[in-house]
């Protein structure tokens, strides 16, 4: 591969960090009997498949107990999920029924599953390395191989086609220096675990499959590069710049700009133990409780008063402080088992998030009493409440859901208001703000939905690129009418994470920005490293840009020197 010759791998990067380490390569699946034949005994071939099957769920869901409350808790509960699906099993028999061999019976039903996974796209793609983990785990228990992953002896660089839920938790991460795969994506599990933990990673690396076990590389997650054999300038500059991250964590002042102008900087959570680790950073509040992942491996919907239990604990944890929930984003690449839809043709246009309400009714009024019975547990010194509704298009469903909410307890003083994905509800800002509290800009669902790419495509990955000035002039407009109306606009989407587009969206009147915690220190930094006069000159250069490269680029050509290095640019 070109790449590999060149001595340099490109990805994504997840992180600002880098480091130096050997690289170790996570093992890979079983293989498939070459020749495997047909069941002598079918009926005894398809128990042994099943009895495979109930042992796989059995180990992740003792992993996901001994997880619990994370989200990599909350993943594996789902991957133990799928191990338990008896569509699965029953595919898998019917296979070995017709003449299919146990191994491949198993391989070849998964392989359906998973195609269909990936024409759903989104979330549901992404679950497909957690689907292909089981099915590995069940080949191996059946033809007596070793299970997929890694034993780490020493510190080093994990390197996999893709790491499922099972493959991390399986890891020392005390060894882990850092984490390089080959698919994935930015939002994928992999990238999130690793921005939890401060790991640098690169995903989507083409060719890191290829490297050999005790090879030294330098992870460059700020650039989104893996590089071989790395020179001392490099090994320096990833040095500097840790140190100066490091430095950055002691900083623990609210968000603002070199001359004062307060930006609040938020954590996103999707857990209890999420909110517990982010309450010890400093985060100013929650910008994001993506409330869907407490549920992934719930059959039945979850009843009220064991919802409001979660969300107060969340309060506590964030006394004195603000949290911001979003309503469940159930739906289309986000299914969960008792909100599913029948069949639709294309779901990611379908019925999904506050859209829920049109067949679904009880499930979003629950979810709200259920927040309003938190506030009251949580008592009188816990965090400010606000909830916003994702998937809205409509000025009309903003006012809908206001009402709804007022119904369902939340007054006095809670916070409601929107997300801002669909370009329908970005185009007509000022009719939505008039009805709610405040927006929240979703920015990796609005520039899917404005350049009509699948965000998990990694062919399209150029046209969902944060800097685009289309998606760009979206925000600014949104951010624009949350000026006019004197309400605030805040973004909790990839792109608030970014220092470089923090600093732009501040200067187009964004008020808030909600990240990983592990995002927090640069971003801050950025910000204290300019005036708001300078974001706001930064915001003009990046919508005046012809492309996103030329977006970004017109930002870094405004950066102070100071805070190049440190930001990696």
């Amino acid at each position: 591969m070109d790449a590999t010759t060149e001595g340099v791998l490109d990805g994504i990067g997840v992180g600002r960090r880098g480091v130096v380490g050997p690289v170790r390569q996570v093992r890979g699946g079983p293989e498939l009997p070459a020749d495997e034949p047909a069941p002598a005994d079918p009926e005894a071939a398809v128990a042994e498949i099943e009895a495979a099957l109930a042992a796989v769920q059995e180990d992740l869901t003792a992993r996901s107990a001994a997880a619990e409350g994370t989200t990599l808790g909350e993943v594996l509960g789902a991957a133990a999920l799928m191990a338990g699906d008896p569509a699965l099993s029953a595919r898998a028999a019917e296979l070995v029924r017709a003449g299919t061999g146990r191994a491949h019976a198993v391989h070849d039903a998964v392989e359906e599953f998973a195609t269909t996974f990936e024409s759903i796209g989104g979330y549901m793609a992404e679950r497909v390395t957690d689907l292909r983990s089981v099915g590995d785990r069940v080949v191996a228990r059946l033809t007596g191989q070793p299970e997929p992953g890694l034993d780490l002896q020493e510190p080093a660089v994990v390197v996999a086609r893709d790491l499922s839920p099972a493959d991390t938790s399986a890891l020392d991460l005390d060894l882990v220096l850092g984490i390089v795969t080959e698919e994935g994506g930015p939002t994928s599990h992999t990238a999130i675990i690793a921005g939890q933990l401060g790991l640098p990673c690169v995903v989507r690396a083409a060719g890191a499959t290829g490297l050999a076990d005790g090879e030294i590389v330098a992870v460059d997650a700020a650039h989104g590069r893996v590089v071989l054999d790395p020179d001392d300038e490099l090994r320096g500059e990833l040095d500097r710049r840790s140190a100066a991250l490091d430095a950055l964590e002691a900083d623990r002042e609210p968000g603002a700009t070199a001359d004062g102008h307060a930006v609040q900087l938020l954590a996103n959570i999707g857990t209890v133990a999420d909110a517990e680790r982010a309450a010890a950073t400093a985060a100013e509040g929650v910008g994001l409780f993506r409330t869907e992942v407490l549920f992934l491996d719930a059959t039945e919907a979850p009843a009220v008063q064991a919802q409001a239990e979660t969300y107060a604990a969340v309060l506590r944890a964030f006394a004195g402080r603000k949290v911001v929930v979003r309503t469940l984003d159930a739906g289309a690449d986000k299914p969960l088992a008792f909100a599913n839809q029948a069949d639709e043709d294309n779901p990611a246009l379908g019925v999904r998030g506050y859209r829920l309400v049109r067949t679904m009714p009880e499930i979003v009024r629950d979810q709200l009493r259920a927040l309003a019975s938190a506030r009251g547990q949580a008592g009188a010194d816990a965090a400010e409440l606000w909830v916003m509704a994702p998937m809205i298009s409509t000025a009309g469903e903003a006012a809908e859901f206001v009402a709804t909410a007022r119904e369902a307890g939340l007054t006095d003083g809670v916070g409601l208001g929107v997300m801002v994905e669909v370009p329908a509800v970005a185009l007509r800002a000022d009719g939505v703000l008039a009805d709610v509290d405040f927006a929240s800009l979703g920015t990796n669902d609005l520039a899917q939905y404005t350049m009509a790419s699948d965000r998990l495509l990694g062919g399209l990955a150029d046209l969902l690129d944060r800097w685009q000035p289309a998606v760009l002039e979206l925000v600014a407009r949104t951010a624009a009418a949350g000026v006019s109306a004197r309400k605030p606009v805040g973004v909790c989407g990839e792109s608030a994470g970014d220092p470089l587009m923090a600093l732009a969206l501040t200067g187009m009147g964004v008020t808030s920005l909600s990240m990983s915690a592990g995002a927090l220190p640069a971003v801050r930094h950025a910000l204290r490293s300019h005036t708001l006069a300078e974001c706001e000159a930064m915001a003009q250069a990046a919508l005046a840009a012809a492309d996103a490269a030329g977006a970004r680029d017109a930002v870094v050509h405004l950066l102070r020197p100071e805070a190049r290095e440190v930001l990696a640019v």
